[in-house]
């Protein structure tokens, strides 16, 4: 049997964080069992279901690189099958037509709530045939009454529901449209599911579903009902935890092997090992090791785990995430310092790419101010003296390398008889604009011999009008 997995989410908003690590898990189960992957659009809520919507599920899958080997299928333009399908059960009594208006159902859920019985639909079109002709109806599964639904759930073990606890489901409303559940059973039995992934409220879902598989003579899927994703406070994920959308993360400047990493181990693990690369997770996974208690989002570990792959990443993959950031916040990288180097020079001193790009601006723009707080510490009359000396130094180099800048600054130092703070904080702000950089060796090896030298020029210029004030 060939493994085949699918991802179905609903076109009715973004990609949030729920449903890209079932989106994950789906696909490493098949990646782990070198089976199929499928991408399903379930679309039939034709009022909420919106392009955008659509967009922004296929970015995140693809800015996450969750690749499908099919699809991706919409519900949408599959309405005849369901339809045949419908008229199919209804021809062999295995579903009926329901003429109940809202009134007529909101009084018997009234009554059945006032005896103490659980509100549900109680049958009563399920064995009439003197169905009116002017009036609408919808169509219902005609659910067994007796006996139950047992299905070995690969997280949570063995369920079993009765049958009676499950009232006859609407699976074409009156409009003519299929419904959700009836969706869906046909397309894992056309499409060749072998696996259902997915949250864990659709639990109740699953014996409707095993139901009409069997009504229809298809074969029963096995499931997987993964524990939902709680806030910090122990509350379900929402908003006000932060960024929910997979997009948003992106923006934030979070790397996709990151937030994988971190999305992975939000119920599934594989001993004490925290940080796990793609191959590692695919020769790993297995459903039986998903933990079925809720797990709580902690930003801060997903924080840890994208300063790691800054850390550990390759330049190359680095700068093909960067590139978006550079682009939205507007900075023009051809010119100035080399890109790879400023990258190796600050991965390790930001926890996001957001925040790379935002202080390495002074390695591509020239500036005309300082930092207020910076200068008004570090460019004051005392530092001229050490910033001509330096700048003079640093001007008769032969070679422009780390090495000999640095000697420059430690001769500088030494000849004024000075700490070397007195020298590289004055300095530091000259060059960059304000009091945070690399190792000055570095950092001025990237900006340039011209660059320095005429921004330690706009430093003593900065000095001699605050001396005359």
């Amino acid at each position: 049997m060939t493994v085949k997995t699918r991802f179905a989410p609903s076109p009715t908003g973004y990609l949030h964080v729920g449903g890209a690590r079932t989106a994950l898990y789906s696909w490493l189960f098949a990646q782990a069992n070198q089976g199929d992957f499928v991408l399903r659009i379930e679309d039939t809520d034709l009022e909420r279901s919106t392009q955008p919507a659509i967009d922004a599920i296929m970015d995140g899958m693809n800015w996450l690189n969750l690749s499908w080997n099919e699809g991706p299928y919409y519900q949408t333009k599959r309405f005849d099958r369901y339809k045949a399908l419908i008229q199919q059960l209804l021809d062999e009594g295995k579903a009926y037509k329901c003429f109940c208006t809202s009134a007529e159902l909101d009084a018997m859920r009234e009554a059945q709530m006032q005896a103490g019985e659980a509100a549900r639909y109680n049958g009563m079109w399920r064995d009439r045939s003197d169905h009116p002709t002017d009036k609408p109806f919808v169509i219902r599964f005609k659910n067994p009454l007796e006996g139950s639904v047992t299905f070995d759930d690969k997280i949570r073990g063995k369920i079993e529901i009765g049958n009676k606890e499950l009232d006859d489901l609407i699976i074409q409303r009156s409009d003519g449209s299929p419904t959700y559940n009836f969706c869906v059973v046909v397309d894992d039995w056309d499409m060749g599911i072998t696996h259902v992934i997915r949250g864990e409220d659709h639990i109740n879902n699953t014996p409707r579903q095993i139901n009409i598989l069997n009504a229809l003579g298809a074969p029963i899927p096995t499931y997987a009902h993964v524990s939902m994703i709680l806030g910090d406070d122990g509350k379900k994920l929402s908003k006000r935890h932060g960024a929910v959308s997979v997009m948003q993360y992106r923006d934030d400047g979070f790397l996709p092997e990151a937030l994988l990493n971190y999305l992975v181990r939000l119920g599934w693990s594989h001993g004490d090992q925290e940080v796990f690369s793609i191959k590692e997770m695919t020769a790993l996974f297995k459903l039986e090791d998903i933990n079925k208690a809720a797990s709580a989002f902690n930003t801060e570990k997903l924080i840890w785990l994208n300063q790691h792959y800054l850390k550990s990443l390759p330049v190359e993959r680095l700068k093909d995430e960067l590139q978006w950031h550079l682009d939205d916040q507007q900075l023009n990288t051809t010119q100035g310092a080399n890109l790879d180097q400023v990258i190796k020079a600050q991965a390790d001193r930001v926890k996001t790419l957001k925040e790379l790009v935002e202080i390495s601006r002074y390695f591509f723009e020239d500036f005309t101010d300082f930092d207020a707080n910076a200068a008004k510490k570090h460019l004051r009359p005392v530092a001229k003296t050490a910033l001509q000396t330096v700048q003079a130094k640093l001007a008769l180099l032969e070679n422009w390398q780390a090495d000999d800048i640095q000697a420059a600054i430690n001769e500088t130092a030494t000849e004024l008889e000075v700490g070397m703070g007195k020298v590289g904080m004055p300095l530091r702000v000259a060059v960059t604009g304000a009091g945070n950089s690399p190792s000055l060796d570095v950092t001025l090896n990237l900006i340039g011999r011209e660059k320095t030298l005429e921004r330690i020029d706009l430093a003593i210029n900065f000095i001699n009008k605050r001396e005359n004030a």
